[in-house]
């Protein structure tokens, strides 16, 4: 049971064809988001390597930018065609679009001379990419799109309304709606301006007692750096060497409500990839740690992450569905059937973490907090049945909507005897500085 794997970074066969520089790359991955809705990072993964790291962070930017305001630039769109066009013409307008929303300023001449030249650059790749007849309608079109989109930002008004905060920063109505109930007007502007900026890459350092390198800067968090761009090769290196672990900031929170002390037995519930459990080891330093998960793509990472807990922690992973894995599911494995402590990385709607997960926002629908909600109690209760008496259980979520954060927990205490609530934290990025997140920490009386 023991996780004995060496680290390593696992590729995927390449699927994607990437084209011949960033530009034409990131067309042909939004042609592929358009006409499969495939989660970002899968796409990613599938791009071709041969791509030079310039493009590649070229074709990464303007892919991730159309993502984030598609429903703007497909607003701004309607209309200006009478007949849908092929996907990959589609995709030529999005990616030039979004290079028009990024020259938008406040100088409308400069403004027109950028988005001339966007239009004359899209216009000739698309005679590659597509056909000089395709050109041709992109070139109309195009001219136009640029109009409707600098007109879009001109018209931006004090305007606070859940209507026009989501036509402003590109967001679903229904989710700026439900936002702008919880928060209010202030609070949602700053969140969906938020979302739509590209997030900082952060790293805990894990090398005790090593020099940190020079490209990871401070950051107001402990152990937490922010990479520096230029250094990837090097990241890369260090984080199969276990020296670092690229996490964000907010992930402490849950770990320090769980406070994992040395020769503690700690399951952690829903482990995959595996960076709590990674952590918590470190925290540790000494003790055992049993990390379950359900069968899938993602259990081989949570190898791979064991597999760099220190040599003193004992580790084992299991996998499982905790809904299902009661005490004697566990004592089958050899392995104890209660726990000094438990975290609860709980199943989301990854509202708190939509600046990095920026297709999140396109693939929910107005039931599925609701549905994760209705979940995330089923695993919570399940979870109860592991803690040993005087022992701590960890609920934590990174959304930032109460269905699935204070009313998954208050419902525990209404139905479930002899817990008490004794912490809570709820993390906002637009008063924390990072990802958004809800901890709760549980004791059993």
């Amino acid at each position: 049971m023991k996780a004995l794997v060496k680290p390593g970074f696992q590729t995927r066969p390449n699927r994607l064809a990437a084209g011949r520089d960033g530009w034409e790359a990131a067309v042909a991955l939004v042609e592929r988001w358009l006409a499969t809705r495939e989660r970002v990072d899968s796409l990613l993964e599938q791009l071709a390597p041969v791509l030079p790291a310039q493009d590649r962070a070229r074709a990464q930017h303007l892919f991730f930018g159309v993502v984030r305001w598609a429903g703007t630039l497909e607003a701004a769109l309607t209309g200006l065609m009478a007949h849908p066009p092929r996907t990959k013409v589609r995709a030529v307008l999005l990616v030039a679009g979004f290079e028009m929303l990024e020259t938008i300023g406040a100088d409308p001449i400069a403004g027109d001379v950028a988005a001339a030249k966007i239009v004359h650059h899209a216009v000739e790749k698309a005679k590659t990419v597509a056909s000089a007849k395709e050109a041709g309608l992109i070139n109309a079109v195009a001219r136009k799109l640029a109009a409707r989109l600098a007109e879009r930002r001109a018209a931006k008004t004090s305007d606070q309304s859940a209507t026009a905060l989501a036509d402003a920063w590109g967001h679903p109505l229904w989710l700026v709606q439900r936002w702008h109930a919880q928060f209010g007007a202030e609070a949602v502007a700053k969140f969906l301006e938020w979302n739509q900026t590209p997030a900082p890459v952060y790293a805990r350092w894990r090398a005790a007692g090593l020099p940190v390198p020079e490209f990871l800067a401070p950051t107001k968090w402990p152990e937490f750096f922010e990479v520096r761009g230029g250094q990837w090769d090097e990241v890369r290196r260090l984080a199969n060497e276990g020296a670092l672990y690229l996490q964000d900031p907010s992930t402490r929170l849950c770990l320090d409500l769980l406070a994992p002390q040395p020769n503690e037995t700690i399951l952690d519930a829903c482990a995959a990839p595996g960076g709590k459990s990674l952590f918590i080891a470190d925290r540790m330093q000494s003790g055992r740690i049993v990390a379950l998960d359900e069968e899938g793509p993602r259990l081989q990472r949570l190898r791979e992450n064991l597999g760099r807990a220190p040599k003193s922690v004992e580790v084992a992973l299991m996998p499982g569905d905790l809904a299902l894995a009661t005490p004697a599911y566990f004592k089958k494995f050899n392995l104890p059937d209660s726990f000094d402590a438990v975290l609860l990385d709980a199943p989301c709607s990854n509202t708190g973490v939509m600046r990095h997960r920026i297709d999140v926002k396109w693939r929910l629908q107005e039931g599925d907090i609701a549905k994760h909600a209705a979940q995330q109690f089923t695993l919570l209760r399940a979870a109860t049945r592991l803690v040993r008496d005087g022992g701590r259980l960890v609920y934590s979520t990174c959304s930032v909507d109460a269905a699935e954060n204070e009313e998954v927990v208050r419902r525990l205490m209404r139905e479930v005897r002899g817990w008490r609530l004794e912490r809570q934290v709820l993390a906002y990025p637009w008063t924390d500085g990072h990802d958004g997140t809800g901890a709760f920490l549980l004791r059993k009386t």
